[in-house]
């Protein structure tokens, strides 16, 4: 038994969200029908007004539906410290820890040859006029600890080794509450590699 084409046809559109399989978009397309077509008509008028008014930050590349969005309208951010995400979802994460007050920029993806994504899919030029543009001392590379996370922060290091800008990592190891059992030897690699004195005010 297959359901009438609209509805087949409104499951299908569902599948387009990560991590949603068939029965997962058959019991959301469902669910809306059947016990909250408000809340469908709310998804649906939000979904198309986003799609038609959401773009980037044209300072950092995040979404918004601003020129400018509110980190970068902000006048109280450090100018002078540039962290660089991949993805606006990796800036708020940092955001939520209250350890940061600099301004971001946003690749919106990492360097893939396999995906045909290249530097220039990632604003690396946009970057760089920044830098021009802007009094920047200190670049933070806080791509994904990944294999494509690491060749992209790489690729970058390299590509601002000539400016007079100091460039860093954060820090990777061991988790705040991990047991060692339970990490991988990559994890405890970084964190023999990044080892620090017991006491750090004697650093």
């Amino acid at each position: 038994m297959q359901f009438s084409p609209l509805i087949e046809e409104m499951i299908e559109a569902l599948r387009c969200l990560p991590g949603v399989g068939p029965k997962s978009a058959q019991r959301m397309a469902l669910h809306l029908l059947e016990r909250d077509r408000s809340g469908g008509e709310r998804l649906a008028e939000v979904l198309g007004r986003s799609m038609q008014e959401v773009g980037h930050c044209r300072s950092c590349r995040t979404l918004t539906e601003e020129e400018l969005c509110a980190i970068c309208a902000s006048g109280k951010r450090k100018s002078s410290v540039l962290c660089v995400v991949e993805t606006p979802a990796d800036m708020l994460a940092l955001e939520q820890t209250g350890a940061y007050d600099g301004q971001y920029f946003v690749l919106l993806g990492h360097l893939s040859p396999l995906e045909g994504i290249g530097p220039e899919d990632l604003g690396f030029d946009e970057l760089l006029s920044k830098l021009d543009a802007e009094p920047v001392e200190e670049i933070i590379l806080a791509t994904n600890p990944t294999l494509e996370g690491e060749t992209t922060a790489q690729y970058l290091a390299e590509l601002l080794s000539s400016r007079a800008v100091k460039v860093t990592h954060l820090a990777q190891g061991i988790p705040l509450g991990g047991e060692l059992e339970y990490l991988d030897g990559g994890t405890l690699s970084r964190a023999f590699a990044g080892r620090l004195g017991f006491n750090r005010e004697n650093q």
